[in-house]
């Protein structure tokens, strides 16, 4: 089936295209009766426990009860928040949240006296848990790094009651760009084209029509403006949140804070950063230097930069058909993890749908104890299967994770957690490449894995990553911003990395209002770590010098590793540079056989 290009009112969504979130919570009683007793379980869990965490054995009996609840509160949460993500004007879906997030600020004030009273265990204590149950150890790794940083108890319950609040900065986001933000129409080709923020950023900005994407661009950009300083106000807001809770917490960085969740250090993060920077930009002006040539453009200007090497090759793929690439695509993992991916299209995981109200983007969730949710706007496109595989990909970690390991333990770093997705892109380019007949196809794929890989992951993200940077050493120097700092620091880094290779007309530095990602961390380079990552692993799965077994056992890990061990399960040593360099090498010799690919053609 192909999906309509026509934006729907989400009712009127074939049931064949939602997502079933009955897996969840086979009814909303069920969901109901969970939520109303979350409370009332933690209540019972605190009497149960306070004041006790001096032994082992009642110690683990307390981590094992505390998943329990975990994992309840897991699936509330996520039977909440899904309705809103694919119609955010659902104003019960709104309220629903709203009440969802109250009762898990009440749960978490009162379940805020266990990790303060753990981290006052002795050191002992908490080394026989492990002892009794190995399973447990990525916790008490957490419990004891946590020794340092904590805050009174009393404090920690005020925060926790206070997270509805503190943690509301990403949906006002998105209600600013998604819900409040008109776009309205824009003229091209002599006929009114309607425009939202889901059509440019899915749509109109890959057009082949130079007029349409041009027009668009320049449409969106002066919508988006005019939030500019209510999205940086709440940016800032944000940002200095994590700077109070950061000094609160005794780091002299809000950088080290965040990156602390990561088990990262600064200089595998700064590495990420400087090298891509430095060293992969000179690669994309070499692509999309050809690509204008290639396509006659006068100039390359930043609302050209998504525009397709080669439009004939952008080939139509029903979701039918992406059944049958993606089950090829990833077959040399084995039958099992083919089995994952097709049960996603079976058990109605996926929410392919494009509707009035649906979030732009693509995401999965993982809620415990079921199986993960993807969403995504499918448009019946090849490129789609990218996006897809790429959320699958996610789909099938959490599912082999959830198998392998405790709760507790399920949970990687982010900084692993995009390379089970963008390994699973580079499984499909390569199967479509084996499949090219022709000197034209080989260059499309080669392309496409530009294009939709690595321009998203080492460029877009990254890019994220370089300005979200400077905004923090901003704030650590004590200075604050305005948007039109923001708008200077996005500006700088697009000129950096560019250079004179694509016009950075007006518009672009309002880039930093399209993505949601700042709201989470030091999550935009985690795109790129994670890809040098899935690179290396793929490169050597190729050339027989890593096993599929070695993949998924990486996959199974959780947390049960540090970053840069759980990297060499995975045959890929993250501990110096050399994979990020081998990676732009790659990256910077496919580019060179795309070109000489035109030459032939």
């Amino acid at each position: 089936m192909y999906v309509s290009e026509t934006l729907q009112e989400r009712s009127q969504v074939s049931a064949a295209l939602k997502w079933d979130l009955s897996a969840i919570f086979e009814s909303e009683s069920a969901f109901e009766e969970a939520l109303g007793q979350l409370t009332e379980t933690a209540a019972e869990f605190k009497e149960q426990y306070a004041d006790r965490l001096t032994e082992a054995e009642v110690v683990l009996e307390s981590i094992q009860a505390y998943e329990a609840i975990q994992s309840i509160s897991s699936r509330v949460y996520d039977y909440a928040f899904l309705p809103t993500s694919v119609d955010i004007t659902d104003a019960e879906s709104q309220k629903r949240v709203q009440r969802v997030s109250n009762e898990l600020a009440k749960l978490g004030a009162i379940l805020s006296f266990y990790e303060s009273e753990l981290m006052e265990a002795e050191e002992a204590t908490l080394d026989a848990v492990v002892v009794l149950d190995e399973r447990y150890e990525p916790f008490i790794r957490e419990v004891k790094k946590g020794k340092a940083h904590k805050l009174p108890a009393v404090v920690e319950e005020a925060l926790a009651n206070l997270s509805p609040v503190l943690d509301s900065h990403a949906e006002l986001f998105e209600q600013i760009r998604s819900a409040d933000a008109d776009f309205g129409t824009f003229e091209a080709n002599g006929k009114q084209h309607d425009l939202s923020f889901v059509g440019y950023e899915e749509g109109y900005m890959y057009s082949e029509d130079g007029e349409i994407r041009r027009q668009s661009y320049d449409q969106f950009n002066q919508v988006l403006g005019q939030y500019q300083h209510t999205a940086a106000t709440n940016y800032y807001n944000h940002v200095m949140k994590e700077k109070t809770l950061a000094t609160m917490r005794g780091y002299d960085s809000v950088i080290d804070y965040l990156l602390d969740s990561q088990d990262v250090d600064r200089a595998m993060y700064d590495r990420q950063i400087d090298l891509i920077m430095s060293d992969f930009a000179p690669v994309m002006r070499k692509y999309i230097t050809h690509v204008k040539e290639e396509q006659g453009l006068d100039k390359m200007t930043y609302a050209d930069l998504k525009v397709d090497l080669d439009p004939d090759y952008t080939e139509a793929l029903t979701i039918d058909e992406s059944r049958e690439v993606i089950a090829q695509a990833v077959e040399v993992l084995g039958d099992d993890y083919v089995d994952i991916m097709m049960r996603a299209y079976d058990e109605n995981w996926i929410d392919f749908a494009r509707n009035k109200g649906k979030r732009s983007g693509a995401f999965c969730s993982t809620p415990a104890d079921t199986h993960p949710y993807i969403m995504l706007s499918y448009s019946g496109l090849l490129s789609d299967a990218y996006t897809l595989i790429h959320e699958l990909g996610h789909a099938g970690h959490f599912h082999y994770v959830y198998q392998e390991q405790v709760l507790t333990a399920g949970r990687p770093s982010l900084y692993l957690i995009e390379a089970p997705s963008t390994f699973n892109e580079l499984l499909l380019s390569d199967y479509l490449r084996k499949d090219a007949d022709s000197p034209r196809k080989e260059r499309s794929i080669i392309a496409k894995m530009i294009s939709k890989t690595y321009f998203h992951n080492f460029v877009t993200h990254l890019l994220e990553a370089d300005f979200q940077r400077k905004v923090y050493e901003r704030i650590d120097a004590g200075q604050g911003f305005d948007a039109n700092v923001l708008n200077e620091l996005k500006r700088e880094t697009l000129e950096a990395f560019w250079g004179d290779a694509v016009e950075i007309e007006p518009g672009a530095e309002l880039t930093w209002m399209r993505q949601v990602h700042y709201f989470y961390g030091l999550y935009p380079y985690t795109y790129s770590a994670g890809l040098t990552i899935a690179t290396q692993a793929f490169l050597k799965l190729k050339a027989g010098e890593l096993e599929a077994e070695n993949w998924l056992d990486f996959l199974k890990l959780g947390s049960r590793k540090l970053p840069k061990d759980a990297a060499k399960v995975a045959g890929v040593d993250v501990g110096s540079d050399q994979a990020l360099k081998d990676t732009i090498a790659y990256l910077d010799e496919s580019v060179d056989r795309m070109i000489e690919l035109t030459t032939q053609i």
